[in-house]
């Protein structure tokens, strides 16, 4: 048994059933949705149908025979081409217009998600110029839908001619894709239009930083490391900014009670020698002492003053070291540039040497592209300079930069033995790239490839063979052969298409499943 379902004038679904018996005849049976069984008529006018593009909209209208004084239902479907997803608030109208003036008729509110039923009531027999007008959140646009005849009740009208794309150039059945299917679908169209890809220079790349934006923080004497809060990497640091402090270790090897005794001691001997200071420039004053023992006294007071102020600083020290605080005679480690902090070596309260490592940073800004090219295309790229950049990071989008967002730093002077390949230096503005990665990139030329260009997920492959599938009207598809010419990351030159046909550039392989269903999977919905 094969079980068909099909749609009659007027919305209702239809199945139809047809079962072989053994004498080689066939029964039929019909089922209305109504739910009352109809003998088949002798002859019934058909619906009609047509699809209209807009910049905003697409529009699938199911409509009944046009009969000049009747009402035919007009079950339009309502698509916005922003996201592809159905209309589900808004004004929808269809518009008949002749040389008179207009009639419109219309819809404010949906039967279902994207589909508004109107009813078209011609008053007169005749010619009439088709359009939309559509009114929603997504803005408002008249398309134009083509000519229909509105007919007698002996002759109903019905489409005259349609805004239908051009079709495949190859002979097949068209393959059935649903409205509902498209908006549970990531499903997008649009037309097919001449464009060009700039020639490229492809090549293995790795992302770093630029000269002199990659810096090592190293500790610039014997000490102690300290820093509150405690840096990190990928921390975001500004210029200037405090990264760690370095606590001297010259007391390190001494006790705080040695340490304090020290400083105790020197005291005492700074302040008797400063008494004596004062005695001695008493007595020559009244000449009772030479100027060479004042002096003298002079100088010794002056020495215990500084290393009682040393004494005092080693005792703060080493106070800070073993208290884990800071100390006022600790150094500061400070970013040199904006950037982030790439990594942290260094350990809390960890002894350090002169010149060991604390941490690195990287600046923030461009990037570096170090790119492996044959010396071929490098000479090319030398000559011609780069007009954009494509980097294809590993599980990510293509990343596609313009001109100005690229310039060609210099081309290493001498073959790599190993590759047989030239390094070329690009600095690109890309902040999202994570540097140290290992990635294929196409540097663009200035000369550029003339042909048809469609994204990268239009391009079905079909047992090995590249195809695309063409829309022909709102729920047919026809599938398409292609011959991919050229590949920039996201974008793909191909041979096979001609402008004017309207491309699935999203969803192509859930036609293809469509197109592999058996053949009695359901045709048509129901409203």
């Amino acid at each position: 048994m094969v079980i068909r379902t099909e749609r009659t004038p007027g919305g209702f679904s239809r199945i139809r059933s047809f079962a072989s018996v053994g004498t080689g005849a066939t029964i039929l049976v019909v089922a209305l949705g109504c739910g009352h069984r109809h003998a088949e008529p002798e002859a019934e006018a058909e619906s009609w149908q047509v699809t209209a593009w807009g910049e905003r909209y697409e529009l699938f209208p199911e409509v009944d025979p046009l009969i000049a004084g009747s009402a035919a239902a007009a079950h339009t479907h309502v698509t916005v081409l922003d996201g592809f997803r159905p209309l589900t608030e808004g004004r929808v109208e269809i518009v008949l217009r002749d040389g008179t003036g207009e009639q419109v008729f219309h819809s404010t509110a949906a039967a279902r998600p994207g589909i508004f039923n109107i009813d078209v009531a011609p008053a007169v027999a005749g010619e009439y110029e088709l359009a939309f007008r559509v009114a929603s959140e997504a803005g408002a646009e008249e398309i134009r839908g083509g000519m229909v005849r509105v007919g007698e009740m002996s002759d109903p009208g019905g489409i005259v001619r349609a805004p239908a794309p051009r079709g495949a150039s190859e002979a097949g059945e068209p393959v059935p894709f649903l409205k509902e299917q498209q908006w549970r679908t990531a499903f997008a169209t649009d037309w097919v239009r001449p464009g060009s890809l700039p020639e490229g220079a492809r090549g293995l790349a790795r992302a770093r930083p630029p000269a002199g934006a990659d810096v090592i923080l190293t500790a610039n004497l014997d000490g102690v490391v300290q820093a509150r809060p405690w840096p990190y990497p990928g921390q975001e640091v500004a210029a200037g900014a405090v990264l760690f402090h370095l606590v001297p270790r010259a007391a390190s090897d001494r006790s705080l009670a040695s340490l304090g005794a020290a400083v105790s001691a020197f005291e005492a001997e700074a302040e008797a020698a400063r008494a004596r200071v004062a005695r001695l420039e008493d007595l020559l004053t009244r000449e009772a002492t030479s100027r060479r023992e004042v002096e003298d006294a002079r100088a010794l007071a002056t020495s215990l003053d500084a290393r009682l102020e040393a004494a005092r600083r080693d005792l703060e020290a080493g106070s800070a070291v073993r208290e884990g605080r800071g100390s006022k005679e600790a150094f500061t480690i400070r970013a040199p540039f904006d950037g982030r902090i790439a990594a942290v070596t260094a350990s809390p309260g960890a002894a350090v040497s002169a010149g060991e490592a604390l941490g690195r940073v990287i600046g923030s800004g461009p990037v570096w592209i170090e790119l492996d090219l044959a010396p071929a295309a490098a000479r090319r790229l030398a000559a011609q300079g780069p007009s954009g950049l494509v980097v294809e990071p590993r599980d990510e989008p293509p990343i596609r930069l313009a001109s100005d967002s690229v310039r060609l730093v210099s081309i290493s002077p001498e073959v790599d033995p190993a590759k047989g390949t030239l390094t070329a230096l690009l600095e690109v503005d890309a902040p999202s790239l994570v540097l140290g990665t290992t990635l294929q990139a196409e540097v663009l030329l200035a000369r550029e490839r003339e042909g048809i260009v469609v994204p990268a997920t239009a391009v079905v492959d079909d047992g090995g063979v590249s195809v695309v599938y063409l829309q022909l009207s709102g729920e047919r598809f026809a599938r398409q052969e292609v011959e991919v010419v050229a590949r920039q990351g996201d974008r793909i030159l191909v041979d096979g298409l001609v402008p004017g046909q309207r491309l699935v550039t999203r969803g192509g392989e859930a036609i293809r499943r469509a197109g592999l269903m058996s053949s009695g999977a359901a045709e048509g919905h129901v409203h």
